[in-house]
């Protein structure tokens, strides 16, 4: 984060605390103003975290994912296993 960016973070979180500080004046100390409270406070701590980076953040990187190859046999499916199977939008199978 460059210090340009640290600046607006805090300079908005400043703005928020004041926001959520008015509205419990007004609502009183209710669920939402509490939990509003909560995360302008959350949202401070993560902002201090980040300013005490180190390094560098490292670029995003696709998760690692197995994938599991299934082999579909070229042989036809047993009659038997469309019995009584109806095929949608056709209006189902007529056994003549």
């Amino acid at each position: 984060m460059t210090s340009s960016e640290i600046v607006e973070l805090r300079r908005a979180l400043g703005r928020l605390r004041q926001c959520v500080g008015s509205l419990r004046s007004r609502y009183g100390d209710v669920a939402a103003v509490q939990r509003l409270a909560n995360d302008v406070e959350r949202m401070d701590i993560d902002a201090t975290e980040l300013i005490d980076l180190d390094s560098a953040p490292r670029p995003r990187e696709a998760p690692a994912v197995e994938r599991e190859v299934v082999v579909v046999p070229d042989t036809p499916y047993d009659p038997k296993l469309w019995r009584d199977a109806d095929d949608e939008g056709l209006g189902g199978y007529r056994h003549t």
